[in-house]
């Protein structure tokens, strides 16, 4: 429709202006192809349009008798000029879209390393990963997980940076680096959090945090270290469902010194044909157009399909339904569910 726009646009003033004769002075409306042609087009196809603007303008002002009039000439070096304007904007067009490719690619090339693809089984767990950035040009944010299964067991992370842009990547990356050597090394999730911990004190600055959830799956039930992060949503294979409240208060990552005791885990059962949804604050505060919440544990219920990705696809289709547009933060969300 775009690259068909500048020759609609032409066609239609040599129309009006045949039907309206010379008295109304339609030609200097000429100009408009050249310009349609810069938002799609490329300079030499701007250029182009810019000469059969001139090309139409020429017989037609022989045919309203205005060819050797002041008027035609000043309608003349309108089309000239914003062709050439046009053909300038247009170069600056592709130059930038070149631009917002390559940073795309370092983008998707940063996430690869940052957010890799987690494991869809291990043991007897099956995952399922959904990561929605608020930003429509942006692949990667403020929020994180990682799943890696270690000697000790499936070891979890899910948490939200502080703060926006490119400091909040570079936040999540050291959370992600320290959380990925502390798993394997530490023989306890507290061992983990202290190292994560650790890490980030030495490398922010100021107030800056990050909430986080750590879990490790054991034998009939699952450890949760909460760093003041949303509780997760346990759905009973009954079809109850609670949130995961941790018993004590934390503090989040990088604030756990303003705590009075150390963190401490806390053990939830989690059976077969049971489900764990953990999950960012952007599910929680999500608004609908009446200013209202995203009732999580009331439409968690869609969490049924037998393959555990479609269902937390559902889950993530009603909450873009719920808010009606585009989302205001980043949303992660980890579905954990038990089998034989």
């Amino acid at each position: 429709m775009l690259r068909s726009l500048p020759f609609v646009a032409i066609a239609a003033v040599a129309c009006v202006d045949l039907l309206a004769g010379p008295r109304l002075g339609f030609l200097p409306l000429l100009t408009l192809g050249p310009t349609f042609a810069s938002v799609s087009g490329s300079v030499r196809r701007t250029l182009a349009v810019g000469v059969l603007a001139l090309a139409v303008c020429l017989p037609l002002a022989h045919y309203n008798g205005l060819l050797t009039t002041p008027q035609n000439n000043l309608t003349i070096a309108a089309v000239i000029g914003v062709t050439g304007a046009s053909a300038l904007a247009s170069h600056l067009r592709i130059k930038r879209e070149r631009e917002l490719a390559n940073v795309r690619l370092v983008a998707e090339a940063a996430q690869r390393v940052l957010l890799r693809p987690v494991p869809r089984r291990a043991g007897d767990l099956r995952i399922a990963l959904s990561y929605t950035s608020a930003a429509a040009e942006s692949q990667i944010g403020g929020d994180l997980y990682e799943v890696v299964t270690t000697p000790r067991g499936v070891r979890l992370l899910i948490g939200d940076v502080q703060g926006k842009g490119l400091e909040a990547v570079e936040t999540a990356a050291w959370v992600l680096g320290a959380f990925r050597e502390a798993a394997y090394d530490e023989p306890d999730l507290s061992g983990v959090g202290q190292r994560v911990e650790n890490s980030l004190t030495r490398h922010l600055g100021g107030e800056k945090f990050v909430t986080a959830i750590l879990a490790e799956v054991h034998e009939g039930e699952i450890s949760l270290l909460n760093f003041g992060h949303p509780a997760p949503l346990v759905l009973r294979r009954d079809g109850s469902s609670a949130f995961a409240e941790p018993a004590t208060e934390c503090p989040p990552l990088g604030l756990v010194a303003l705590g009075p005791d150390k963190p401490q885990p806390h053990r939830i059962p989690f059976q077969e044909g049971d489900q764990i949804l953990l999950y960012t604050d952007g599910v929680i505060e999500a608004r609908d157009e009446s200013r209202a919440f995203y009732p999580l544990s009331e439409r968690a219920k869609v969490l049924v399909d037998p393959d555990p990705q479609a269902a937390l696809d559902e889950l993530r289709a009603d909450l873009l339904d719920h808010v009606g547009g585009p989302l205001l933060d980043d949303v992660a969300m980890l579905l954990l569910r038990r089998h034989a």
